[in-house]
């Protein structure tokens, strides 16, 4: 058939790619092609690398606050500054999406959290643009300075800049590098990046100071003391910061009323963290400075996205969602899920109520451990002591040697961050606290800096502390109320995920230290506690002479049905969420050789390496402690496992 000029005209048209919607960030994949565009094109590129995160984040569990609030800075840096060869630090990380798109992974962005993929913060090993590997708070100052010291000792010449954040400032190991910064006076430059959050509202004295700040007259006023002290500096930079009053918030704080001046470290600011024409053009001055500068810089949290910047908390880390809309998908036909962290935090609430000295604590992880119910039920039981866990395990030992019973809400990861106070604070004196451990065990998408897996070990090498892993939100409740009613310190870790929900007012009876029968069999007996216990179940559900034991308590073990089912079984099979070193399998181990059985011991764990991210499944499968895992042990057993099964 013969096609009219205008059909092939139409055709054409129809295929021809449709126009690019970030014509601009298209051109640019490193930091030598940002330095291309003109100082004109950066605001229109931030936009762009602002939809193009939204877009990445869309499919949910990615990091899209935060990164949006930091696009404009990210830009600024890296148009200033020459990376690899000038350190770029981001502290926690997860606010440097764009930073990963514009050196050179904007491709390999849709395998963020991913197996095989893009980490969800900086990572030196996968990027020479990322200067360290982060997960957790408030390191970044330390490391810039071991950089700068390093560069300055070996006679080098590069510029070292660290992006922290108000909310990681809270942290006592970033104040501690700043005492030091201020007295080495190092040349560096600290972008304090301040939007009022970390994950939850900032809290302390500190960012009280920091919102106290932008609204003193002095401030709103004008140029005065704080325009003679940067004159010494630069005259444009002082002008500039005069003009800048009318459309943002600008000062260079004396340091009659600035702590930071008062560390010995030079502070610019506040000024708007959106203006990236403004941004660069202070950065270019500030980084030729001798000694430490902090630009102070203002951003909102969810920039650019009008329902992200309403709830920054919502949607610091969302599910999938409609990037046009914020509507949020549903799963159609799924039943609500209940997750751990809310049978934790309804449990504690009603705790409270019936126990007037129960007093919860936590560092800064008020929505992520479930708590925003009970810090509203009781507040007056209720410290966040922001992103500062030692203080919060220290000031919990404080309570308890009043008469409290604190509970200490806490993930896995982050507790190791207080493993002194624990051991020096607590169970010396042998304290009344109680530790919730939420994401204990692998926890998947976060990777190697969030995954609990060292728990175990570094809970039962500590005298005093009892450790209990509840099969569900039931036995969670129980092992709390028995926490509470017994002295001594005690560690309760549950995982990341759902269990099933507890009608209120359910406490039940548990003894501490007491395992309990599953699954009779004495041939092989797996003993597994926790989220292993579901695999060890779903492992031996067909398998008649395998018994299954609901290891539940690590520390102390049941040693009298450990005696019995080590005494009648052939083989014992340990399965943990840990590392095996030193964790439930090396106490078994311990126990059995201390009673002279002669029982062999499987010990099934996470290997003594760090797992990547990848999906919770994926990584209990390459360690071996997933229900196909044990099966195949079994058979190596000599169990006869049915295949295909």
């Amino acid at each position: 058939m013969t096609r009219t000029p205008e059909q092939s005209a139409h055709t054409e048209l129809a295929l021809a790619p449709a126009p690019s919607l970030t014509p601009l960030l298209d051109r640019v994949n490193s930091p030598a092609d940002l330095k291309r565009l003109s100082r004109e094109q950066l605001p229109t590129l931030s936009q762009e690398l602002r939809d193009e995160i939204t877009r990445v984040c869309s499919v949910g569990g990615l990091h899209l606050a935060s990164s949006l609030g930091a696009t404009d800075l990210i830009v600024a840096l890296h148009y200033v500054l020459n990376s690899p060869r000038d350190r770029i630090l981001f502290d926690v990380g997860h606010q440097a999406y764009a930073h990963k798109m514009l050196t050179g992974r904007r491709a390999q962005m849709h395998t963020v959290k991913k197996e095989g993929g893009l980490s969800g913060f900086t990572k030196v090993s996968e990027s020479e643009h990322d200067a360290i590997t982060v997960g957790h708070a408030s390191t970044s100052l330390a490391n810039a300075l071991g950089m700068a010291m390093a560069r300055d000792a070996l006679g080098e010449d590069y510029t070292v800049a660290a992006v922290i954040g108000d909310g990681s400032l809270t942290g006592g190991m970033a104040l501690a590098a700043l005492n030091t910064i201020g007295d080495v006076q190092r040349k560096m430059l600290i972008i304090l990046n301040d939007n009022e959050m970390s994950i939850s509202e900032n809290v302390g004295a500190m960012s009280k100071f920091m919102r106290g700040l932008q609204v003193q007259k002095w401030f709103q006023e004008g140029e005065g003391a704080g325009k003679k002290a940067v004159q010494a500096v630069s005259k444009p930079l002082a002008d500039l910061m005069s003009r800048a009053k009318s459309s943002t918030r600008h000062f260079f704080d004396p340091a009659s009323v600035n702590p930071f001046a008062a560390m010995g470290v030079r502070y610019v600011g506040p000024v708007d963290g959106h203006n990236v024409g403004q941004l660069v053009w202070l950065m270019e001055r500030l980084i030729d400075l001798d000694g430490p500068t902090i630009l102070h810089v203002v951003t909102r949290k969810g920039k650019g996205l009008s329902y992200a910047e309403a709830d920054p908390i919502y949607w610091h880390g969302p599910g999938k969602f409609d990037p046009a809309t914020g509507d949020l998908s549903k799963t159609a036909g799924g039943k609500p899920t209940y997750s751990w962290s809310a049978a934790f935090g309804d449990a504690v609430t009603e705790l409270a109520k019936l126990d007037p000295r129960t007093f919860v604590i936590t560092p800064a992880m008020r929505e992520g451990s479930g708590l925003v119910g009970y810090s509203k039920a009781h507040p007056k039981r209720y410290l966040d002591v922001g992103i500062a866990e030692d203080v919060a395990v220290t000031t919990a030992a404080g309570m308890a040697l009043q008469g409290m019973r604190p509970i200490v809400a806490i993930y896995s990861s982050f507790l190791q961050r207080a493993y002194d106070q624990v051991l020096h604070d607590v169970a010396i004196e042998n304290l009344n606290v109680t530790f919730a451990i939420d994401r204990a065990g692998i926890v998947g998408a976060d990777g190697s800096t969030h995954n609990g897996v060292f728990d175990l070990s570094y809970l039962r090498s500590i005298p005093n502390v009892r450790v209990g892993l509840p099969k569900d939100a039931f036995e969670l409740r129980g092992m709390l109320k028995a926490a509470q009613e017994t002295p001594g310190p005690f560690a309760i870790r549950y995982p990341r995920g759902n269990t099933e929900r507890v009608p209120e007012g359910t406490w039940p009876d548990l003894k501490w230290g007491t395992w309990e029968r599953v699954q009779a069999g004495t041939d092989v007996v797996i003993l597994a506690g926790g989220k292993a216990l579901e695999y060890a179940l779903k492992a031996a559900a067909d398998l008649p002479g395998v018994g299954v034991v609901n290891a539940r308590f690590v520390k102390p073990l049941d040693l009298e049905m450990l005696r019995e089912v080590g005494g009648s079984a052939r083989t014992l099979i340990t399965v943990e969420d840990n590392t095996v070193l030193g964790g439930f399998g090396s106490a078994v181990l311990e126990a059995i050789s201390d009673m002279g059985l002669r029982v062999p011991v499987r010990v099934l764990g996470i290997p003594d390496q760090f797992q990547d991210h990848a999906t919770v499944e994926s990584v209990h499968a390459r360690s071996g402690i997933d229900a196909q895992a044990i099966r195949t042990v079994l058979a190596e057993l000599g169990v006869d496992v049915p295949l295909g099964v």
